[in-house]
């Protein structure tokens, strides 16, 4: 029995509208997945939120996060300085408002730092006359504010920097930071300790920049064997990603990556982002009170970043990605340190008032040609 011709047009042109239809939901689809999407088989991706993105009125950025990433970390708003400017005061509500948003989005949030050398208030250090606290004095202070801190977010925060930036470069041990001067080694673990007995259930990480130094990775790989055998809590090491287009050396960092991984620890990479610009003398690190001298040949893109060094920032980003991705097994983290050009701290870092063009995102929020480039790795 044949088919009318009008039943047929009829069949056909609901077929093309069902194609249609199906058409857009995958084109919808597409618009609402993100890089953590493209990589959800190989690690979580994140960025670093500033306060400011979660007062905006305008929700733009905040629903782009969302989009694009399953994990968050804390830039400044839990940092001591913001979340306890004195002994007896607290500021919770942008530490608040930070695990609001990764909640309500199911998000892994990352809590940092709970003891660093920088961004804490001096007088955490001293006593009622300015003088040097004693070692019980600042330890029962660490104790306070970790308690706090961690308890507050129990259940909540996944993931703990819990001691920031503790050892120097070049095999010279520990930072002669106020804690390390005043509590002696030990600080370091007991702050381990001190976060665990808070959130049993929280994943504890040490974090630092230029790890792909043999000298900071031995002495770290030293630490971490030493806690193993007496059972201090130490779940994971956090690499800041502060790379540029011809540092670091790939396979040093690769070294680092195995020499963690071998010790059974999570492999993190917290702050990512691939900076563009001259670099004043030598200069690698991530010290922020190492601030340099501005001058003008150290801010050459004021206009736009030339084709031939986006195509360089493109290819060392690719070389990266596919590092972390021939090491997916021992990754369980990668975050961008922050979300877009516009408020990256490479602008101001090492060298104040530049234009960068660190991130994968424009000062817009428009996705940029690295972004293609690094989210087509996790697809293939």
């Amino acid at each position: 029995m044949s088919i009318s011709r009008r039943r047929f047009t009829s069949l056909t042109a609901a077929a093309i509208a069902a194609m249609t239809f199906q058409s857009r939901a995958i084109q919808a689809a597409a618009r609402e997945t993100g890089l953590k999407d493209a990589f959800k088989d190989d690690f979580l991706i994140g960025t670093a939120i500033n306060k400011w993105t979660l007062e905006r009125e305008d929700s733009t950025q905040r629903d782009l996060i969302a989009r694009e990433f399953n994990s968050i970390t804390a830039e400044n708003c839990m940092k001591w300085m913001e979340i306890h400017p004195e002994e007896d005061r607290w500021n919770w509500g942008p530490a608040d408002q930070f695990v609001e948003f990764g909640t309500k989005h199911g998000m892994h949030i990352v809590g940092h730092t709970l003891v660093w050398h920088s961004q804490v208030p001096r007088t955490v250090f001293q006593d009622e006359n300015g003088n040097p606290i004693s070692k019980e004095r600042l330890e029962a202070r660490m104790q306070h504010h970790i308690a706090t801190v961690v308890d507050r977010y129990r259940g909540k925060i996944a993931i703990w920097d819990v001691v920031n930036e503790a050892i120097e470069e070049d095999e010279k041990g520990w930072r002669q930071s106020p804690w390390f001067k005043i509590l002696g080694p030990t600080f370091m673990e007991r702050a381990f300790q001190l976060a665990h007995e808070a959130d049993p259930k929280a994943h504890l990480i040490y974090n630092d920049y230029n790890e792909h130094n043999p000298g900071r990775r031995n002495f770290l790989v030293e630490r971490i064997r030493d806690y193993k055998r007496r059972g201090i809590p130490i779940h994971g090491v956090g690499f800041q990603g502060h790379i540029g287009l011809d540092y670091p050396d790939l396979r040093e960092y690769e070294d680092s990556i195995e020499a963690i991984a071998a010790e059974g620890l999570a492999v993190h990479v917290t702050e990512l982002e691939v900076d563009v610009l001259p670099r004043p003398s030598s200069f690698t690190g991530a010290e922020i009170s190492a601030v340099q001298q501005y001058a003008d040949k150290l801010n050459p893109y004021v206009d736009g970043l030339p084709k031939e060094v986006e195509q360089e920032q493109i290819d060392r980003y690719k070389r990266f990605f596919e590092l972390l991705l021939k090491h997916r097994e021992k990754i369980q983290r990668v975050t961008f340190w922050g979300m877009h050009d516009g408020e990256s701290w490479k602008n101001n870092f090492p060298v104040r008032g530049r234009t960068n063009y660190p991130l994968l995102f424009d000062r817009k929020l428009n996705k940029k040609p690295v972004y293609h480039a690094v989210a087509g790795l996790g697809r293939t």
